[in-house]
């Protein structure tokens, strides 16, 4: 008997007609969400991805020994993960084990000092205090308490939610967020609990990933600041690519069907009509009721044939020029994550998002994964990505400009780190791989940037392109360029959200919860020999 949707005016749309069989385009984290939510809900899966293994963006490149994750390297909201398990009746036990990273991260400064961020409130206070004396200490945990509030009140009703119009944000929740200051600007909410600028880097600078400089960020956006220092940061073994390729061996198991290699050509539809009956790749055309295509925003619309109609045209967030290198040595002042801040702050965001120029003072983004999984290089070899924030081809240097720019900002970031206290990084290199603007773009990213489109306020909630496509009836989209946003957490809901457009299936009425570890879960650092494994509730 078929499984069939009627739209309730009520209650979020849901896709009108049969939706049996449901082809999901792209074996990524949105994706393989997706697919897992929809098994969950009796759906018969395909999926189609053009790589020859699961993960999308976050990818894995064997070279020399060193197994390189090619896409996000932060994993927080473990939580999200469990539940996409849960969704087939399967749990994270034995399929992946995640290390619960203390610090999180190592800040450095241009002044000479070092602070490491916790994500549990007693050591975090204690380090602040060392830092910067008790009344910072006092103003964090005021500054932890608010962060606290802020993630209850948006997670359920901003979130992690289908939006069909921006009537919905008429909610009680909208007042509580607004008493708790949320429309104000992030950089001076952070700032009224915190007044040394350190500090306030530390909390503001994940406002670049979401596009938006901290000076004029929504505070609402500090959420994705309670996600990286508070909840927690954790690291799979076997490196982040072992995440997607969990999902999907479960989502093999609870019966979906991979078509790797597979590249997705056209959409068939039925007699030019609303709605799709196929989906034709490179090698095989395979008839469905429903399609959630994950790919970034310009290849999803080339494919539908059509785009929505915006009162503006789509801004996109910065991009990314990201070195990783296999190394003979490392440097012990590196933590798994270290934050490398330079002097200028307010000049950076202006050079990444209005005039176009790289970094004339780069603030970088250090990650050692295997301070955490030495497996992860050949024996004695470390892991290092380099990440430093650049303006996207819409801003700043073109495609074109990349190829002989590439290399010549590759050497200004050797000299960058050896200045900062990491000499002879260039000369320890044994394999690298240089990713810019120029390869995003060529794996169909807009704008050059793997961030897509920026969280300003009008393309947040129920402002930021939806999930439901206008003129065709049974596709939905997932991913970052779509609801929610940008992020691992956002994605793994977004495949969500899709999902529950094809099913309609209602989550259970609970408050936002706060995260607690998911199992198995393994500490790693100091914390690990002084800490039980969580202190959250």
């Amino acid at each position: 008997m078929s499984t069939t949707n009627r739209v309730v005016a009520s209650a979020t749309r849901t896709l009108p007609g049969p939706t049996d069989h449901v082809v999901v385009v792209g074996a990524g984290l949105s994706g393989l969400s997706a697919a897992l939510h929809l098994l969950g809900a009796g759906r018969r899966v395909t999926v189609v991805e053009r790589a020859g293994e699961p993960g999308g963006r976050a990818g894995l490149l064997d070279r020399g020994g060193y197994r390189i994750d090619t896409g996000p390297t932060v994993l927080t909201m473990p939580d999200l993960v469990e539940e996409a398990f849960a969704a087939v009746g399967h749990s994270m036990a034995g399929r992946l084990e995640l290390l619960e990273l203390h610090p999180a991260y190592r800040a450095r400064f241009a002044d000479g000092s070092a602070l490491d961020v916790h994500t549990r409130g007693p050591e975090m206070e204690a380090e602040i205090a060392r830092f910067a004396g008790a009344r910072e200490a006092l103003g964090y945990r005021r500054l932890r308490a608010w962060l606290e509030k802020l993630y209850r009140v948006q997670m359920r009703r901003f979130i992690d939610a289908n939006f069909d119009s921006p009537l919905q944000l008429l909610h009680p929740d909208l007042a509580r967020l607004a008493a708790l200051g949320g429309f104000g600007r992030m950089d001076a909410r952070i700032g009224s609990f915190l007044s040394d600028e350190r500090l306030r880097r530390v909390f503001t600078f994940q406002a670049l990933y979401a596009g938006v400089p901290p000076a004029r960020a929504l505070a609402a956006y500090a959420v994705i600041a309670y996600m990286d220092t508070v909840a927690g940061v954790y690291f799979p073994r076997g490196g982040m690519h072992a995440l997607p390729r969990a999902m999907a061996d479960s989502a093999a198991e609870a019966g979906a069907d991979f078509r790797y290699g597979q590249d997705v050509t056209r959409l068939e539809r039925s007699g030019g009509g609303e709605r799709i009956t196929a989906v034709v790749t490179d090698q095989e055309r395979i008839p469905c009721d429903a399609v959630v295509l994950t790919p970034d925003l310009p290849v999803a619309y080339r494919l539908l044939g059509r785009s929505p109609r915006r009162p503006a045209p789509l801004r996109h967030s910065p991009s990314a020029v990201i070195l990783h290198a296999g190394t003979d040595r490392t440097w012990p002042e590196l933590g798994h994550h270290t934050i490398s801040f330079g002097a200028a702050w307010k000049e950076t965001f202006r050079e990444l998002t209005r005039t176009g120029d790289l970094m004339s003072d780069p603030s970088l983004l250090i990650t050692r994964p295997t301070a955490s999984d030495p497996s992860l290089a050949p024996p004695g070899r470390h892991l290092h990505y380099v990440l430093a924030p650049c303006p996207n081809t819409v801003v700043g240097p073109g495609v074109r400009e990349w190829a002989d720019l590439g290399p010549r900002y590759r050497d200004s970031l050797l000299r960058t780190l050896a200045a900062r206290g990491l000499e002879g990084f260039g000369a320890a290199i044994e394999e690298e791989c240089l990713v810019t603007p120029a390869d995003w773009s060529a794996d169909g990213h807009g704008a050059g940037t793997p961030f897509s489109a920026a969280h300003t306020f009008p393309q947040t909630g129920p402002f930021r392109p939806r999930n439901l496509v206008r003129g065709t009836e049974n596709v939905v989209l997932a991913g970052c360029g779509t609801t929610p946003g940008v992020g691992v957490p956002t994605v793994l809901i977004s495949g969500k959200l899709a999902a529950a457009r094809i099913t309609g299936a209602d989550r259970p009425a609970r408050a936002a919860r706060m995260p607690g570890p998911a199992r198995p879960i393994r500490t790693t650092g100091p914390a690990a020999r002084k800490a039980p494994p969580h202190d959250r509730p």
